[in-house]
């Protein structure tokens, strides 16, 4: 089983790793790197380049996410056949899925492509979780934008809803691995967000609506 999650982790981070938040907006003449919070976040590229682009990388990086969290449920259900009734990754892809989802979320943070710098692995993880807990991804939906809605703070309600998604997992009795793979990236999107967090407690942290401008690098 070991062999199977290692590629599982090495695909997925390379799927993680696909810095779309730079693509996009260097496709329009600007380096994500050096402009507003300089990080290459759908937030950041919404921010500095309008609502478009923004939610186009939100859903490129949540769909990288899905890719890396699910092709190992996709081979298992493809192999069966061919394996005569065993799928290659196992009767339970799960941790397989878990390794790429994780995988996903270290290749966005911290891509090989762009000298390990990266966003804040929201929109991948949510991506990964569409697929491996669908019911606690939509349970960190509606705490995100009853969050955001009220506070109107992006990194705030990010937070939280990593903590909706674990203790959604907690409440409904998820296997201990689901539940362990929600407390990590719920840890891992708070450590993300330490300078969000620093800036929320100076009361400088920029608020939903207030859109930063850019000028086209050369």
């Amino acid at each position: 089983m070991l062999l199977p999650i290692a590629i599982a982790a090495v695909v997925g981070y390379l799927l993680g790793a696909i810095p779309f938040g730079y693509l996009v907006a260097r496709s329009r003449g600007v380096n994500i790197f050096e402009v507003g919070s300089r990080n290459p976040g759908a937030t950041n590229v919404r921010r500095v380049l309008g609502r478009g682009p923004g939610n186009l990388v939100f859903a490129l990086d949540a769909l990288k996410g899905a890719v890396a969290t699910g092709w190992p449920l996709v081979a298992n259900l493809v192999s069966r056949p061919a394996a005569g009734g065993t799928a290659y990754l196992g009767n339970d892809p799960t941790p397989c899925m878990v390794a790429g989802l994780i995988a996903a979320l270290f290749g966005h943070s911290f891509s090989c492509f762009t000298h390990f710098k990266g966003g804040k692995g929201v929109a991948t993880g949510a991506g990964g979780f569409v697929v491996l807990f669908p019911l606690g991804a939509l349970v960190a939906v509606v705490v995100w934008g009853a969050t955001a809605g009220i506070t109107r703070y992006v990194s705030l309600a990010s937070m939280m809803a990593g903590v909706g998604l674990t203790v959604a997992a907690w409440l409904l009795h998820k296997p201990p691995l689901v539940l362990g793979v929600c407390a990590v990236v719920m840890v891992f999107v708070v450590i993300r967000h330490r300078t969000n967090i620093a800036r929320l407690i100076a009361g400088t942290e920029t608020k939903i609506g207030r859109q930063k401008t850019a000028k086209a690098q050369p």
